[in-house]
């Protein structure tokens, strides 16, 4: 338990005295940025706090976690080497969807085969249990590399994927703890404590974005972290084994998995790259309704807590019938909230509509002899 405090309270203090100084660096060389139509913010804020959060953990991490018990680590931090300068290439020159995916890809192929993080089992999924080699590899390149996105592609409103971070990092940490698996633990809490540090000075109005490289970092995380929990909480002689471990872990990361999926699925829908930027997302959607930062922030919060606390409680219900459940309740809720907003559209565009059909067309009015009689009066 020292050992979580001591890493969790190490990545807070090397972050929190970081990010000043990035903000500080990225004012004098205006390394910003900068909004557009697209964008929420209205003012340039530099986009790389990111090195403070990667900073944090990977320090922290280093510190804490013995290399020669846990040998994978090694991998991990590679991976996550990786994704950071990926991800901090992007926040200075923008790359291309494809030159992100290819090094997504090469990150997650370390994950898998050198770190063994790997899906060799659904799990009950569908009723399927053991999967074949290849479609195993095939199912594991899909998670990480859309859990990476899916905490990338969130993070467009102040505070909320970091808040996200925290509470599923929180989360994986007390299990692994629970079960005794010490490194996992610590790597948990360790991300954990940056983000806590990254969040108070990226609370709304934010003073500085994390940008990709640490909403890509964050991905990777808990990419590793819900393989491990799927692969460990399954086991039936583990200390606390978990039923239905694969819609359970489903539910920690609902939020931005099927903000994720939804968005992909119209995007690819309307002909369009699953990467092209648009304002679709759950976040984007609450703010039509006219909530504010923080209160959306709080909704997706709340909306994960209680997904999770759904799946612990209806876990005996089994991975498939959970699963879908889970499924059906979220887009029947991104459904509802779609259908109100465009009503709200409407009913504007009504009000709009009828208040000009009120106004004269124009203030020039024709003189007639009665109107000149009346105006000199």
């Amino acid at each position: 338990m020292l050992d979580i405090i001591l890493t969790a309270s190490v990545s807070f203090i090397i972050c929190f005295l970081a990010i000043p100084v990035v903000i500080q660096i990225a004012d004098q060389k205006k390394l910003y940025d900068v909004p557009d139509k697209r964008k929420l913010h209205t003012l340039p804020v530099s986009s790389l706090g990111g090195i403070g959060i990667f900073g944090g953990f990977l320090l922290a991490s280093l510190l804490s976690i013995p290399g020669y018990v846990n040998p994978e680590f090694q991998y991990f931090f590679a991976a996550a080497l990786i994704i950071f300068f990926l991800g901090l290439k992007d926040d200075l020159i923008i790359l291309s969807a494809s030159k992100k995916i290819i090094g997504q890809i090469i990150a997650a192929s370390i994950l898998i085969h050198l770190g063994g993080i790997r899906l060799d089992s659904m799990h009950g999924l569908f009723g399927i249990d053991k999967v074949s080699e290849s479609f195993g590899m095939a199912l594991s390149y899909l998670t990480v590399i859309v859990v990476i996105n899916s905490f990338n592609l969130i993070d467009g409103l102040d505070g909320l994927a970091s808040s996200l971070g925290i509470f599923t990092t929180l989360i994986f940490g007390c299990y692994f703890f629970l079960i005794g698996e010490q490194s996992y633990a610590i790597m948990s809490f360790a991300m954990t404590g940056s983000l806590v540090a990254f969040l108070i000075f990226n609370h709304h109005p934010a003073r500085i974005f994390m940008g990709d490289s640490g909403s890509l970092m964050i991905g990777l995380v808990n990419a590793i972290l819900v393989i491990k929990f799927i692969n460990t909480a399954s086991l039936p002689y583990v200390a606390v084994p978990v039923e239905s471990a694969v819609a359970v872990g489903f539910a920690i990361l609902i939020v931005p998995l099927l903000d994720t999926l939804r968005v992909f699925s119209i995007r690819i829908y309307h002909g369009n790259s699953p990467f092209t930027p648009d304002r679709n997302h759950i976040h984007h959607l609450l703010l039509k309704r006219g909530y504010g930062h923080k209160t959306v922030t709080l909704i997706c919060l709340t909306i994960n807590a209680g997904f999770v606390a759904l799946a612990f409680a209806a876990r005996e219900l089994g991975p498939t019938l959970l699963f879908l459940l889970m499924l059906s309740i979220g887009f029947i809720g991104f459904g509802l909230l779609h259908y109100y907003n465009s009503r709200q559209a409407g009913i504007f565009a009504k009000k709009f509509q009828t208040a000009n059909e009120l106004k004269p067309a124009s203030k020039v009015v024709t003189l007639t002899p009665e109107t000149a009689a009346v105006d000199e009066k």
